[in-house]
């Protein structure tokens, strides 16, 4: 994959968008490429958490000229298929069964604050910037706007969508669209501590919660839910690693999951 690299070391896997010549800014060959990614890494059972990385100065400058000046000619039924396959990557991304988190050593544009938002956690240098330039260029944020939403909140997002201000990194903290802001030489070790916790943590347990947040978050809490999630717990403590996880602590001892 030339717009990507992809590593695997232990439990953990790292995406790295791999195009610093144009800020990481993605085409159609690269939404291709990280759906693909993140498919078969989420399917992986080697693999308990996939980190989102960049090459170069900026994570992701959003979309990539080359593209945009072919999408200028783009008749209604290729702009639609275009964006279809934009919207597939980011709910790939959003729903992969393994955490993710996006690791931001630079600059975050348009369709990469998308790519930000649709992983679990983000952790980001703090000389990084942060933009939603869409409507100086006359478009609107509208693939992205579900995940970028759910990450900032929605007052935030009537700000950041509307003026297009750019944002530093301590701000992208205080609305929520980050979860940790460090210097670049603590980035990665911020990133191993994040990781470890989750590798660490029971796959299947893990799993299943990522499916909690998508099936809870932003629904009314009626009867119905209520019922969803005591079966859920239910179902989780009669699991395998269930029990397993349960018997460790109660015996003080690490569950199998660690080796």
């Amino acid at each position: 994959m030339s717009n990507l690299r992809i590593e695997t070391e232990g439990y953990l896997a790292q995406i790295t968008l791999n195009r610093p010549e144009v800020r990481n800014a993605f085409n159609d060959e690269a939404i291709a490429e990280l759906t693909q990614a993140f498919t078969q890494l989420g399917q992986d059972s080697q693999v308990r958490a996939i980190v989102l990385a960049a090459e170069g100065p900026a994570f992701c400058a959003g979309a990539d000229l080359n593209w945009m000046r072919r999408m200028a000619d783009y008749t209604h039924a290729e702009n639609l298929a275009d964006a279809a396959q934009l919207a597939e990557m980011l709910l790939v991304i959003y729903t992969c069964p393994k955490p993710t988190v996006a690791r931001i050593q630079g600059d975050v544009y348009a369709g990469g604050m998308g790519l930000v938002a649709a992983c679990d956690l983000a952790v980001s240098v703090d000389t990084a910037n942060y933009c939603l330039s869409e409507v100086k260029l006359g478009l609107y944020p509208a693939t992205i706007s579900p995940y970028v939403i759910r990450a900032m909140g929605a007052r935030a997002a009537h700000r950041y969508f509307l003026t297009a201000e750019r944002f530093d990194a301590a701000e992208a903290l205080r609305i929520g669209f980050v979860h940790a802001v460090v210097s670049a030489d603590q980035l990665d070790d911020k990133l191993a501590e994040i990781t470890k916790a989750l590798v660490n943590a029971s796959p299947n347990a893990v799993r299943e919660c990522k499916t909690l947040l998508l099936d809870v978050a932003g629904k009314d809490i009626d009867a119905a839910l209520i019922a969803h999630t005591v079966q859920g717990i239910a179902s989780i403590r009669a699991s395998d690693e269930g029990k397993e996880g349960v018997q460790s602590f109660l015996n003080k001892r690490k569950p199998n999951w660690l080796g």
